[in-house]
């Protein structure tokens, strides 16, 4: 019986789901949160074996906070559902977390290729980070959209943010609260083909989800 659930908040990924979740070790609990797909998402992760989780509100920080939720283990994984993360990283981070070593565990982006992180999505990350290392003593360099941490603990924070500013809720939140953290150099992928990114795929959704961002960093 597994001890952590693996988080997947997807809208319209059904191409990346069908390579991804075959490729998700045995000792992770797949839980796929449809954030209002269009496509087959939900179709394509029931029939591999993944619980779904249907959320209406739009936006990353419901369909995290719902997987969360319909999640029952004692440890939770967040992990893009898009393909560009190997869902074998998510073994060391739990481990290190399970073994006390950190209470929320994260993977750092190390992009595989050129093009794979666009330059204004880098870019916007670096800000900001750079911003709330110098606001809170934030102890990362990367905003973790690969993380592992106690799912109890977790729902105390509090996090209220429903758009793209919850992951950066969450760690000003997690560094309020003493929360230990841990960077892990980890493959940042191509994303699956057939998909596209809501936050970095235009310049126009790095500025919405940077303003999301900047809203919970003040």
């Amino acid at each position: 019986m597994t001890d952590c659930d693996l988080i997947l908040p997807c809208r319209d990924e059904g191409p990346a789901l069908r390579a991804l979740l075959p490729e998700v070790p045995a000792a992770l609990r797949v839980i796929v949160v449809d954030n209002g797909s269009t496509d087959d998402t939900a179709a394509v992760a029931a029939g591999l074996g993944a619980l779904v989780v249907h959320e209406s509100r739009p936006g990353y920080g419901a369909a995290v906070h719902a997987g969360v939720e319909a999640a029952s283990a004692p440890y939770v994984a967040v992990m893009d559902g898009d393909g560009s993360f190997d869902p074998t990283a998510v073994l060391p981070l739990l481990a290190q977390v399970r073994d006390g070593g950190a209470d929320l565990a994260m993977g750092r982006r190390r992009p595989v290729g050129r093009g794979v992180w666009p330059w204004h999505a880098r870019a916007g990350n670096a800000l900001v980070v750079a911003w709330m290392r110098w606001r809170w003593s934030l102890p990362v360099r990367d905003f973790g959209p690969l993380r592992v941490c106690r799912r109890e603990e977790l729902l105390a924070l509090g996090v209220e943010d429903r758009r793209f500013g919850y992951p950066f809720e969450l760690l000003r939140r997690a560094t309020e609260a003493g929360w230990r953290m841990s960077e892990h150099d980890v493959d940042y992928l191509p994303r699956a083909e057939g998909t596209r990114s809501k936050v970095s795929g235009s310049l126009r959704g790095t500025l919405r989800t940077a303003r999301d961002l900047w809203r919970v960093a003040r």
